[in-house]
């Protein structure tokens, strides 16, 4: 039976252990898997269609939390700006504040009448009593109910740490203010200052995963939210909801293209820096294809509605990156397991630590100290922050910068690749032909063969033609009497004149017509001809009144970032081949330009053989990405460790990638290799540090070296040091493109 997928909305997460308890719940019923995502508070989960949603929802229920379908990204922003999961972070971020407001106004006046003598009036422990009670009580109640909620329900999790410290300090010194009166040792402030400290902790916590997420939302924001449309010739506006395929839309200078389409009247240029990064804008004529979401600079343009809504390609972006944001890397599956036992082992720990203190004729009161300090420095929140943080962070950096990343196992490929298969063309040269070089004989000048050439091609549709038109500019002559001579060339009446463009055995028999004979190929463009072939070029013969007068130089020219790109991806320990299906001199002469040996050249390639050429490498122990943009790479993209589709390509060749690049250059790929190493590198960092540490600081705390308060200050901020050290990625710079 197939399977289907299904993303919801949890509530009442307060920690990894938390999501791994999800996780378990949803993989007992039958045929489903589940990567839940603490810091997004949302579950992924693959089931079989007969298991439907409601099934989901009790699962979920069933560990002590509550569950719905996630609402799906909506371009342009939600009606009301908003999408329901951000306006409960909102609403839970605006309470943790108020809770953490009114536990620092008590706490202060708590810790220094408890700690300074000299402020102490009499009576002074009923007054701390007084003051510490609506801390431990409302301000720590989120704490106390999930560890309630929890139990209930036959588990643990770091709230139950957390409730469990702040009640024994506090029930303790209850006990010693009845039973000894103002001369008992008390541990009021112990209990205060650690809520605080972990209110701050988690407010903190909510405001940098808000954050986090800040690229996904702003990506979303980036799409027009009316448009104004033009039916049976009338403009007006409409939200763009409204919008249909079909419709007719105008763009003025300063707005944002309402949807992807194609221009049907007016030129511009558009700037597309906020989808894919790039800083130039691109210029656009009638027939172009604009992207939704991009910004006219400067003319007006009427574009029809060719996609629209979820099918436009910032829709497309955006699910991207959600489901890289809710997917699981190896090391996060390590860290939830490891978070959903360090619970009960901490607990067994801590009460460990009271035996180990009594049976060594400490008193009460130390081991209770101790014991407590284990319980609260060992929550486990920085373990459960350490990836997803990271993760989301870094693929949101990447949207920004037109990287779009599938999965978080991609982060974990982009480690071990050693080798870079690049196709040719579309990739490393441009993918259309272009004039490189015009040489003409002598007596003649390079303007007018290129002219008259121009002007007979611009009446043909091959690409070389349109090569060659495009070089000669927009002026060019009317042609007439125009003919294709299929495969060998074309001819026309330009200016009064008979000419010739093509091969050199049709401009040869062209001069055997007019009597003059094959032999009136000018030696200086024989050979200028045979140097164009030998470096993998295309020569196009130019005549006119029955003499040869030039030759057109024309290739598949190489991207001017992809020399650059290829040395950069040699300064990250990687090695680039190239792959073609092109004939061996135009791939060497295409190589030798990016700076690519010989030796690392497969020219002549067909599809199915650029499978076997990633294959071949791969069984020689190679870990291979492959960079391409066709319908004919996708069975190598997919073939390859790591598969990056170039975005301006084919829509088969980005669903068998792994990255997807939206710009279309090479400079993107290193881009792409360079963030997810740092998203990797920092997933890494993270974990160290928590895992870190705990390994660290459990033994001090069962020592007694360090108090129940310290501690709780100290586990708060490793929580914050690990979603701040992930913000960083949010300074992630591409490489100059100067």
């Amino acid at each position: 039976m197939a399977d289907t997928q299904t993303e919801l909305l949890v509530g009442g997460m307060t920690c990894a252990s938390c999501s791994a308890r999800v996780e378990k719940k949803l993989g007992k019923l039958t045929g489903v898997t589940a990567a839940v995502n603490y810091a997004t508070g949302k579950a992924l989960v693959i089931h079989p269609v007969d298991v439907d949603l409601a099934d989901l929802v009790a699962a979920v229920e069933s560990a002590g939390y509550s569950a719905e379908p996630a609402v799906p990204p909506v371009v342009g922003g939600s009606p009301d700006g908003a999408t329901l999961s951000d306006e409960r972070e909102d609403e839970h971020t605006r309470a943790l504040w108020r809770r953490l407001v009114l536990a620092v106004g008590l706490t202060i006046p708590v810790v220094f009448v408890s700690m300074v003598p000299a402020a102490q009036p009499h009576g002074w422990p009923w007054l701390v009593l007084a003051l510490t009670t609506p801390v431990v009580t409302w301000c720590a109640w989120p704490f106390h109910r999930a560890a309630a909620v929890n139990l209930r329900h036959g588990a643990t999790t770091m709230d139950t740490l957390v409730s469990g410290g702040v009640l024994a300090a506090y029930l303790w010194s209850v006990w010693m203010l009845l039973a000894h009166g103002e001369h008992g040792h008390f541990y009021f402030e112990t209990a205060a200052a650690i809520t605080t400290f972990l209110l701050l902790g988690r407010f903190l916590e909510a405001r940098a995963k808000r954050r986090s997420g800040a690229a996904l939302r702003a990506l979303l924001d980036l799409g027009a939210k009316d448009v104004s449309v033009l039916r049976a010739g009338v403009e007006s506006r409409i939200p763009i909801a409204q919008l249909r395929v079909g419709d007719l839309f105008v763009v003025r200078p300063g707005e944002r293209v309402a949807t992807d389409g194609v221009v049907l009247e007016g030129a511009s240029a558009v700037d597309a820096s906020l989808l894919t990064g790039e800083s130039v804008p691109v210029e656009v004529v009638v027939g172009d294809e604009v992207t939704g979401a991009t910004v006219n600079t400067s003319g007006r343009l009427v574009v029809r509605a060719d996609r629209v809504g979820a099918d436009t390609q910032l829709a497309q972006m955006a699910r991207l990156v959600e489901a890289a944001q809710s997917g699981k890397a190896t090391v996060q599956r390590l860290a939830d397991r490891v978070s959903g036992i360090f619970v009960p082992v901490v607990i067994g720990l801590a009460l460990i630590t009271l035996l180990g203190w009594l049976l060594t004729g400490h008193d009460v009161e130390s081991a209770f100290v101790a014991a407590v300090a284990v319980l609260v420095i060992a929550c486990p929140c920085a373990l459960g922050l350490a990836t997803p943080t990271a993760l989301m962070v870094g693929t949101g950096r990447g949207a920004q910068l037109g990287i779009l990343i599938k999965g978080p196992q991609v982060l974990e490929s982009t480690r071990a690749v050693d080798t870079v298969v690049l196709d040719k063309t579309g990739t490393v040269t441009t993918g259309r032909m272009t004039v490189l070089d015009v040489v003409a004989a002598e007596g003649e000048s390079t303007y007018r063969v290129l002219a008259l050439a121009g002007a007979v091609e611009a009446a043909s549709e091959h690409p070389i033609a349109r090569a060659v038109a495009q070089a000669a500019g927009d002026r060019l002559a009317p042609v007439t009497d125009f003919r294709n001579h299929e495969g060998r060339g074309v001819s026309g009446r330009v200016d009064g004149l008979d000419v010739r463009v093509g091969r050199a055995d049709f401009l040869a028999d062209a001069d055997a017509d007019a009597g003059l004979g094959p032999a009136r190929l000018p030696a200086t463009l024989v050979a200028a001809a045979e140097a164009a072939q030998a470096q993998g070029r295309t020569p196009v013969w130019v005549a006119w009144e029955g003499a040869v007068r030039g030759v057109v130089v024309v290739a598949d020219g190489l991207k001017p970032t992809s020399a650059r790109a290829v040395a950069l991806l040699r300064g990250l320990g990687l090695r680039p081949i190239l792959l073609t299906g092109d004939n061996a001199k135009a791939a060497v002469a295409v190589a030798r330009a990016a700076g690519i040996p010989d030796v690392d050249v497969r020219a002549d390639v067909l599809p199915a053989g650029k499978v076997e050429a990633v294959a071949e490498l791969q069984r020689q122990g190679r870990v291979v990405a492959m960079v391409g943009d066709g319908v004919n790479d996708a069975a190598a993209l997919a073939q390859a460790d790591l598969g990056i589709a170039i975005g301006t390509g084919s829509d088969v060749a980005i669903e068998a990638s792994d990255l997807t690049l939206v710009r279309g250059d090479l400079l993107a790929a290193v881009d792409a290799i360079r963030l997810s190493r740092a998203t990797l590198a920092t997933i890494k960092g993270n974990l160290f540090w928590a895992f870190a540490y705990n390994v660290a600081a459990i033994p001090l705390a069962a020592f007694g070296l360090l108090t129940p308060m310290i501690a709780g200050a100290a586990m708060a901020f490793s929580s914050v040091f690990v979603v701040t050290n992930s913000l960083r990625l949010r300074r992630f710079r591409p490489v100059d493109r100067g």
